[in-house]
């Protein structure tokens, strides 16, 4: 008899902003020679598949699993609508400041995917925007005490108040004025390197200044630019990704809040770990605080230039009896729920999807319909294929997160 459930080893991906600590505590697993621990990755992406750890102990990609079998992993209506596992759910710790970036829609990819695919573009090559066809909006939750990010411009009124206000970006306030967003960034992500530089040297300087007096808080645009330049010899060449610290909304997620970032839409990920879980692609478009490669038409073409107002997801608790809380997606590539609980309890579930569950805190037992257990302690994770009734049960403080496909 074929499990439902399998045990699933996911990815560590070593990129330089990670931090040092966060993921290998959380998995148990050394770190003796300091490297960056930045993502760990839960899915099936062709770069950095997870392993399915089989019934007789040995494994195999989860890629591989599911071309063996995509029926039965995927189901019907995924194997239909998608033809893969749609999502790739990881664990960040940001250190330091992700690139400014953002991602196509579907529409966006393909069309941009097509064409880099006729220019005879190698997929690897580091200039290459489109790695595949998919579009990908992203959910991230905070798992630590408090998350920053950048998200979306500032609106109007705030964003002539910081222009105004900012003495060497207030050149740029009669542009803002009189021609809108669009302008302004446009103008600042083409502008010549020494002119970035006499406009913001002196700026950065202020900055500096500010924060090693204790002027400035992490909801001041200037504390990120001091973080980036703190330590330094020399100031050097400054990177365009500085204007947008201060054009976007900075914004604070306290643990178990979230925010849901579509196509579009610029931002950035700050300081903090966060679970987050994404359209199994690898588009990208950059605008800066990054050695990799920027398309500055590309990116203006894909961005809303327009004021966002962020919207904090709580968590919707499904049913009044269920541990079980809904961070709406309004794609049709992923859900996310957290269930957590404290206490001796038991929850039960249908998979109506193909499910991914870690757990980021306690350990507890998973069982499939014919009675079979799966324990899984902190950093652990499961797949359980579609149509599978399952129970989670265990005792202490519990908190798991539930990766799937909404299916109607």
């Amino acid at each position: 008899m074929q499990d439902n459930i399998y045990k699933l080893k996911g990815k560590i991906q070593h990129y330089a902003w990670g931090g040092y600590l966060y993921i290998p505590n959380l998995l148990g697993i050394p770190n003796p020679d300091n490297k960056p621990f930045a993502e760990y990755w839960l899915g099936a992406h062709p770069s950095a598949s997870s392993d399915i750890v089989l019934e007789d102990g040995s494994s195999i990609s989860l890629l591989e699993f599911i071309n063996n079998n995509p029926q039965r992993i995927l189901g019907s209506h995924i194997l239909k609508n998608f033809g893969e596992l749609p999502f790739l759910l990881k664990i960040l710790d940001v250190r330091e400041m992700l690139s400014i970036q953002v991602h196509p829609t579907r529409e966006q990819a393909l069309i941009g995917y097509e064409a880099e695919e006729n220019a005879g573009i190698p997929i690897q090559a580091p200039h290459r925007n489109y790695k595949d066809r998919n579009h990908k909006p992203e959910v991230m939750v905070a798992l630590s005490e408090t998350f920053w990010l950048l998200h979306g411009f500032k609106s109007i009124a705030a964003l002539e108040a910081l222009l105004a206000n900012t003495f060497e970006l207030s050149v740029l306030l009669p542009l803002f004025k009189k021609q809108g967003y669009k302008a302004l960034y446009q103008l600042v992500m083409e502008m010549e390197q020494t002119d970035i530089n006499n406009m913001l040297h002196t700026l950065v300087r202020k900055e500096l200044h500010k924060k090693t007096n204790g002027l400035l808080t992490r909801n001041d645009p200037g504390w990120w630019v001091a973080k980036l330049f703190e330590g330094k010899e020399a100031i050097g060449d400054i990177d365009r990704g500085i204007f947008s610290i201060y054009f976007f909304n900075i914004i604070s997620l306290k643990k178990g809040e979230g925010i849901f970032q579509k196509a579009g839409i610029p931002h950035a990920y700050l300081e903090g770990q966060n679970i987050e879980l994404m359209a199994n692609s690898d588009n990208v478009l950059r605008a800066g605080l990054t050695p990799k490669h920027i398309d500055v038409p590309e990116l203006v073409k894909h961005t809303i230039f327009q004021p966002v107002t962020p919207e904090i997801l709580t968590g919707k608790q499904i049913e009044l009896h269920f541990p079980e809380f809904n961070y709406p997606c309004s794609v049709p590539d992923f859900g996310i729920h957290k269930i957590t609980w404290q206490g001796a309890k038991q929850y039960n579930a249908l998979a109506v999807s193909p499910e991914i569950l870690i757990a980021v805190e306690g350990s507890c037992i998973i069982t499939d319909p014919n009675g079979k257990n799966k324990v899984i302690k902190q950093g652990e994770a499961i797949l359980v294929l579609p149509n599978t009734d399952y129970t989670i049960s265990g005792s202490g403080s519990i908190e798991l997160f539930k990766a799937y496909v909404p299916v109607e």
